[in-house]
C-alpha cells in the first residue's frame, strides 16, 4: 500500500524536473534570439573609434551623439526612406493580406471542375524563387516605364501564394462551410458574406501573415535595389547599404548602427500592435481542440 505514493511522488519530481530542463532551454534560446538586438542597441551608444576598437557589450555614452549625426544626415536622409518603406510596406500588405484571403475563400467554399488544378498551380508557384523570374519582371517593369516608382513593388503582392495556402489551411481548420450558406439564404452577395462574415473569423491569420508580409516588404533590399534609382524614392534598406558602404570620409560606424536601429523601430511597433490578435488566435485553436 506504501508503494503508490512513493510511484506518484517519482512521477511528480520527474514532471518536475522536465518542466525545469524545459523552461531554462527556452530561456536559452529567448537569450540567443535577442542578443543580436541586444549587441545592436549597445552598438548605437558606442562612438566609431570605440566599435573599432573591437567587440564590446558595454554601452557608452554617444547615443544623442549618433543620433544627431542620423537626423542631419542630409546625403542619405532617414525619414524619406522611412516614407518610401511605409508606402510600399503598408500597400502590399493590405493587398497582400486581403487578396489572398479573398482568393483563398473562392478555393475554400467554391467547387468546380477545375479546383484542384488551380489549387496544384498555386503551389506550383510558390516553389519558384523570386530571383528566378526577375530578370523577366524587371524587363517587364523597362517595357511599361514604371522603373522607378513603387507600383512594381506594390502591385505583385496582390498574388502571393504563400499567403494564400496558409489562409485556405485556416479555413478548413476554423470557418464551417454552413455559415457561408447560411449567409446567403439570407441574401448576402459573395463579397459582404467575405467582407462582414470571413474577415472577423480570419483575424487572428491576418494578423500573422500580415507581420510577415510588413516584415518581408520592409527589408526587401533586392527589388527595390533594382528598380529604384532616385535617391529621394529608395528604401530604407537600400540607404542602409548606401550608409554601410559609405566613402572613408563618411565612414562613421555608430551613425550606421543608429540608423539601423531606427530603421527595425517601425517593425516592433507593427509586431507590438498585432501580436494581441496572435495571441488571441492561439487561444480559440487550444481552447476548439
Amino acid at each position: 500500500m506504501s508503494t503508490q505514493p512513493e510511484v506518484i511522488r517519482e512521477s511528480d519530481v520527474s514532471l518536475h524536473i522536465r518542466r525545469v530542463v524545459s523552461y531554462i532551454v527556452l530561456i536559452f534560446l529567448a537569450c540567443l534570439c535577442l542578443f543580436p538586438f541586444l549587441f545592436l542597441i549597445v552598438y548605437t551608444t558606442r562612438s566609431h573609434v570605440e566599435i573599432q576598437q573591437g567587440f564590446s557589450l558595454l554601452p557608452s555614452k554617444y547615443f544623442g551623439y549618433n543620433f544627431k549625426n542620423v537626423m542631419d544626415y542630409v546625403q542619405f536622409p532617414l525619414y524619406k526612406g522611412m516614407i518610401n518603406s511605409a508606402i510600399v510596406s503598408f500597400s502590399a500588405t493590405l493587398l497582400c493580406v486581403y487578396f489572398s484571403a479573398f482568393t483563398a475563400y473562392g478555393v475554400h467554399v467554391y467547387d468546380f471542375k477545375i479546383k484542384r488544378g488551380v489549387y496544384t498551380f498555386i503551389l506550383m508557384v510558390m516553389m519558384v524563387p523570386t530571383q528566378v523570374s526577375a530578370l523577366g519582371f524587371l524587363d517587364m517593369v523597362y517595357a511599361w516605364n514604371l522603373d522607378d516608382t513603387f507600383w512594381p513593388l506594390i502591385i505583385p503582392s496582390i498574388a502571393a501564394p504563400a499567403i494564400m495556402f496558409f489562409m485556405k489551411q485556416y479555413m478548413e481548420a476554423s470557418l464551417p462551410i454552413e455559415i457561408v450558406e447560411a449567409a446567403r439564404i439570407d441574401g448576402c452577395n459573395e463579397l459582404r458574406i467575405f467582407n462582414t462574415i470571413i474577415t472577423p473569423i480570419l483575424q487572428p491569420a491576418f494578423a500573422v501573415q500580415a507581420i510577415f508580409t510588413f516584415v518581408g516588404n520592409w527589408n526587401n533590399y533586392f527589388m527595390p535595389q533594382l528598380i529604384l534609382t532616385d535617391k529621394n524614392k529608395q528604401t530604407l534598406p537600400v540607404l542602409i547599404a548606401l550608409v554601410r558602404n559609405a566613402s572613408p570620409s563618411d565612414d562613421d560606424q555608430g551613425k550606421a548602427y543608429m540608423y539601423m536601429a531606427l530603421a527595425i523601430l517601425p517593425v516592433v511597433i507593427v509586431y507590438l500592435f498585432l501580436s494581441k490578435f496572435i495571441i488571441r488566435g492561439v487561444t480559440l485553436g487550444a481552447v476548439k481542440g
